[in-house]
């Protein structure tokens, strides 16, 4: 059970370092961003590396799954704005 422990921690530890790595075009995402969009990222957007554009196409092309923690973080760092949200979310009918 220990090891087990061990293990969850180690690549929650590593996933944290690993999205501490992903870079926008304006610079690093926010500590709370990484943190609040980390299980987001493991997912749906795991498959692509932290620090390659692929993976905020696919957050965003994974938006309306995204945790509200996630959500919220974005708009607070910039990275999306509010009034895109709302409206994705009224055209999924939310």
């Amino acid at each position: 059970m220990y090891r087990t422990a061990t293990k969850i921690a180690a690549r929650t530890v590593l996933g944290l370092a690993a999205l501490a790595l992903v870079a926008t075009e304006a610079g690093a995402v926010s500590m709370r961003v990484q943190m609040a969009c980390a299980s987001d990222y493991y997912a749906y957007c795991s498959q692509h590396s932290p620090e390659s554009a692929g993976v905020r196409q696919c957050m965003r092309a994974n938006g309306l799954k995204l945790s509200r923690g996630c959500v919220d973080a974005l708009v607070a760092a910039g990275e999306v704005s509010k009034a895109e949200v709302e409206r994705r979310a009224k055209a999924a009918g939310r």
